[in-house]
């Protein structure tokens, strides 16, 4: 494919792969891209982390606003927002660094409102303002400039439009010594950890909204065998409990509202 500014991509099994070169880009390009390869995203969850997995996606829907056309989900993962909102006839475009997640994504969910698309969030190939939502979830963690990253998802997104971005919240990380490269390294690859602070921090002159919950002992003690059934607003009211118990969070959504 050609575009107008002499640029080519190619395109692999319906996918445009979109890379353009950005300088230092490529040592993450290569880690996640053996990431997507080595770990299977679409794999089946354990019963606790599958119930966390969706409260959190349940928290994260909610605050996409009703007859949303168009959503960009940078970092695809499992491809979960594309299955919750392209059969509701949002378009939704799954989004990531490495082809293996867009592939399964459209492999898993094959409808006219889904497309898919390799690009870096640091160098998205839209233009300003073409969605009416973008979603990132468990992401921001992971890449080597935060507020780049918010401001790349923020310039795709329309005016009055919404930008959701899940994390960890307050994340203790952990660090272990690398065999290879002898350098310390974070777990799981989280470079950073962060509080509504610095979450508004990472774009102040944007208005940010946030929840925080997910209480960390209700997890460990695998209360999930009786959490599973409540409906989303007693689970949330049992969580606020317990966290007011025991003040342990373990995720935050942040809502940022472009200003039309």
């Amino acid at each position: 494919m050609i575009f107008d500014d002499g640029s080519s991509y190619a395109i692999v099994d319906g996918i445009p792969v979109m890379l353009a070169h950005t300088d230092g880009a490529a040592h993450y390009r290569e880690h996640y891209a053996t990431d997507a390869q080595a770990f299977d995203y679409f794999e089946e969850r354990d019963a606790a982390t599958d119930h966390d997995e969706h409260r959190l996606r349940q928290t994260i829907l909610r605050q996409v606003p009703p007859n949303t056309a168009s959503v960009l989900d940078v970092g695809c993962g499992r491809a979960w927002v594309a299955r919750a909102l392209s059969v509701q006839s949002s378009l939704v475009c799954s989004l990531d660094v490495s082809i293996t997640n867009p592939r399964k994504a459209l492999q898993a969910i094959p409808n006219n409102n889904h497309c898919a698309v390799v690009a870096d969030a640091f160098a998205l190939p839209f233009a300003d303002g073409t969605f009416d939502c973008v979603v990132s979830s468990e992401v921001i963690e992971h890449v080597p400039d935060p507020a780049a990253f918010l401001k790349e998802l923020l310039r795709v997104l329309k005016p009055g439009g919404r930008c959701i971005i899940s994390t960890p919240y307050n994340e203790h990380r952990k660090f272990v010594l690398c065999i290879h490269c002898n350098n310390v390294t974070p777990l799981h690859a989280h470079l950073h950890s962060f509080t509504e602070h610095t979450m508004q921090q990472l774009s102040p002159s944007t208005s940010m909204s946030y929840e925080i919950f997910g209480n960390k002992a209700l997890l460990h003690l695998r209360t999930y065998v009786l959490l599973r059934f409540l409906p989303y607003a007693l689970w949330r009211v049992v969580d606020a409990i317990a966290n007011s118990l025991i003040n342990k969070c373990s995720h935050i959504v942040c809502v940022y509202s472009k200003r039309v």
